[in-house]
């Protein structure tokens, strides 16, 4: 089980992106006078995008510049994500009980980089049920569409648990979460829970879209049957 974190299992209601704006501010000395769409992105090809959209130089120095900060704004935001974000309906319940199967090996798939990734899990106690060692973030590689190999290796590494692509399922919620499985050979449930709505996902090409993850028994019966 390869879950996306941002829309899937958390909302972090703007908390997120406000870090990332404050990231790109403190690099460039100013507010960015651009916006760019961060939905399914890893937080890599969102810095570069932002940058390049302001015309700052050189680029590849100070993209690393920014997730260096972007580190330290996501541990500084971790009270406000707490009061402003919260856990989706179904997932913690979920979760537990993969956790719990002998049969599933659990962790995310994420466009955050690992160490952000694990403030917002653990912000809201989510960190322990899954087996973030063997997850793969935007800091592996910027593209998306890599990172299901990048998981599948470390489970066979860390692990010794061989998993091939059609036994893995990616959960997410927008397009670039499908892709990323398709990519892979993987399974993908998409859900609505997200930036987009349940009509925007319904005929991509995914395994099953859901509007949510509330009816725990229906989900687990998909993805663990």
């Amino acid at each position: 089980m390869l879950w996306d974190i941002d829309g899937t299992l958390i909302r972090s209601n703007g908390v997120g992106a406000l870090a990332f704006e404050r990231s790109v501010a403190s690099v460039v000395g100013a507010p960015p006078a651009v916006r760019v769409t961060m939905a399914g992105k890893t937080d890599p090809q969102i810095a570069r995008e932002w940058l390049g959209a302001l015309g700052a130089e050189p680029l590849d120095d100070l993209v690393d510049e920014v997730l260096e900060r972007l580190e330290v704004e996501m541990r500084s935001a971790r009270q406000e994500m707490a009061a402003r974000g919260h856990v989706l309906p179904g997932v913690a319940t979920l979760l537990e009980r993969f956790r719990a199967s002998r049969t599933v090996a659990q962790t995310v798939l994420t466009g955050n980089i690992a160490a952000n990734a694990r403030v917002k899990l653990e912000t809201f106690e989510l960190d322990l049920l899954v087996d973030l060692e063997v997850g793969a973030y935007g800091s592996d590689d910027a593209d998306r569409t890599r990172l299901v190999p990048v998981a599948l290796a470390r489970l066979r590494q860390l692990r010794d648990t061989v998993v091939e692509p059609a036994q893995t399922w990616v959960v997410g919620d927008t397009p670039r979460d499908l892709l990323c499985a398709q990519a892979a050979g993987a399974r993908c449930l998409l859900v609505a829970t997200g930036a987009f709505g349940k009509d925007d996902l319904d005929g991509l090409g995914a395994d099953a879209v859901l509007a949510d993850l509330s009816d725990v028994d229906a989900v687990w019966s998909l993805l663990a049957g």
